[in-house]
């Protein structure tokens, strides 16, 4: 008996060195973690309770009967975050460079599952050169049971992806289906085919970090969510994400403590420029908003005419869209439409509150845009507005022009309260440009065009462009002081906490992919 407890010691010492020391101080040196480091470091101290640990690849071919490793080059299992359990696979890169076998995938999927059983998220630490070649297709086949629980899993868990290192091949699309990636600086990277594929195709020359690294998918390609700039700031980041959101679609985001105050905030009044073609930045305005430093920004380098991301307002919840007139003066555009609609859909998904700023003159016009779709992609935006159940609310800081008035949360796609600034502009264009095509006769006519343009704009500026005939319709519940904003979001998503609402029967909308 005592032979078999020290051999299975024995075995389980081993399965936590994964592929032997010397391989772990080969990960050292390119300044990456291993794969239990970096689950020690993500979950409550002594909270990870490991499963598998004990498995080992089957494969017979190409002298793989004699290369077996405990554990197969992923550790899985479960343990918890700041109290909350979560479920977690790290892949080891050790072992046969982290390459995914049928016994690695079946450890996955196993965790998956129970994630799903029991309604709590599911975090991936990948770090895998691919498919095990050696396999073949059952190889192939565990990718496609990783991808079908990935997507029976979307809008049911959290499941979110740490790009650890190289993710390359089929494996980046498990990642894609979730909800959130992370990618760290210089030592991660992700495509579908490599530098070298490239090049023999394409002949164009590209480093792995310039085709798949973190600075370019978060900026470029909009692929990540965050870029990190070690793995220690990676895991930190997933912990942060984790205390906005749920559990589950069945529950609501924790709670932070809060005791409603003095919530009148004098510098808003100061924010919007005189001019209103000046720009200034959205985020002054939603962190004078919101509780102090909570803002959480998702997807900060990609289509920065859009800010999104978490906050707390008096201790809740919230996500946050904003348009950003600092850039691009806040258009939106085929880019920005994407970002802004899969950050309603997941906050739609996991009963987050949505709050949107709204200071938009239009879709960014260009045959650049008209050709990539712009049609098709600002749908996107518009449709998962309308789609949204959860509570939203509204507030026009400045200019609400055209079509873009409509898709940013307005009244008439489902909005629950739509408060306005006595700044807003609330028009179909802006002044000189109606006022050109209004009366485009008069001035043509006209001895001083220049003289009347500036009458009629004038004209058109003080009936058209304010917030007060949306009002006087219904479409704006109340033109508030902007010092005023904070204790009006408090109370309307207090008032809105238990928002229920039935939709038509269906299986699934058809949204404009």
């Amino acid at each position: 008996m005592e032979e078999q407890l020290t051999t299975l010691k024995e075995k389980n010492q081993l399965a936590e060195l994964g592929g032997g020391q010397k391989r772990i101080d080969a990960q050292h040196a390119k300044g990456k973690l291993t794969a239990r480091e970096r689950i020690q470091l993500l979950l409550d101290k002594n909270s990870f309770e490991e499963t598998g640990k004990l498995v080992m690849h089957r494969s017979k071919d190409f002298g793989m009967e004699n290369q077996r490793f405990l554990g197969d080059g992923v550790v899985t299992g479960y343990g918890k975050i700041d109290g909350r359990l979560v479920y977690v696979f790290s892949q080891d890169f050790t072992v046969f460079g982290g390459s995914l076998s049928e016994t690695h995938a079946e450890k996955i999927v196993k965790v998956m599952d129970l994630a799903m059983q029991n309604g709590a998220p599911i975090i991936g630490l990948n770090d895998s050169g691919g498919a095990r070649i050696q396999e073949g297709v059952n190889s192939l086949g565990g990718y496609a049971d990783i991808f079908y629980r990935n997507t029976l899993a979307s809008g049911v868990i959290p499941q979110i992806s740490a790009i650890m290192g190289p993710c390359a091949g089929g494996a980046v699309y498990s990642p894609a289906i979730t909800d959130f990636i992370l990618m760290v600086e210089n030592t991660s990277y992700m495509f579908v085919t490599g530098p070298n594929v490239v090049k023999t195709v394409t002949h164009e020359e590209v480093s792995s970090e310039d085709l798949g690294g973190a600075s370019a998918h978060s900026a470029k390609s909009g692929v990540t969510h965050f870029s990190c700039i070690n793995e220690l700031d990676c895991l930190n980041r997933v912990k942060t994400l984790l205390s906005y959101i749920p559990q589950n679609n069945q529950e609501k985001a924790p709670r932070q403590p809060y005791t409603i105050q003095n919530e009148i905030r004098p510098a808003l009044n100061q924010i919007i420029p005189s001019s209103a073609n000046q720009p200034y930045d959205i985020r002054e305005v939603i962190n004078h908003t919101i509780d102090t430093d909570s803002f959480f920004e998702v997807h900060q380098n990609y289509a920065e005419n859009i800010v999104v991301g978490f906050a707390h307002i008096a201790g809740r919840s919230i996500g946050i869209v904003a348009n950003q007139p600092a850039y691009l003066a806040g258009v939106l555009d085929i880019n920005s439409s994407k970002k802004g609609a899969r950050f309603v859909r997941f906050c739609d998904s996991f009963n987050i509150p949505l709050l949107v700023f709204v200071d938009v003159p239009g879709f960014l016009p260009g045959t650049d845009q008209e050709w990539n779709g712009i049609i098709n992609n600002g749908s996107k935006l518009l449709y998962a507005f309308c789609e949204a159940t959860v509570p939203r609310v509204t507030v026009i800081t400045r200019k609400a022009y055209g079509g873009a008035y409509d898709v940013m949360n307005s009244k008439h796609i489902g909005c629950d309260i739509n408060y306005a600034w006595p700044s807003a502009e609330i028009a179909v264009m802006g002044a000189k440009g109606a006022s050109e095509i209004i009366f485009r006769k008069e001035i043509k006519a006209a001895e001083k065009p220049d003289e009347i343009l500036a009458q009629k704009e004038a004209e058109y500026q003080e009936k058209f462009a304010n917030p007060y005939r949306a009002a006087a319709r219904g479409f704006i519940d109340e033109v508030i002081e902007p010092e005023q904003t904070r204790l009006k979001l408090i109370k309307a998503f207090s008032m809105l906490k238990n928002k229920k609402e039935h939709l038509p029967n269906k299986k699934h909308g058809n949204i404009p992919l």
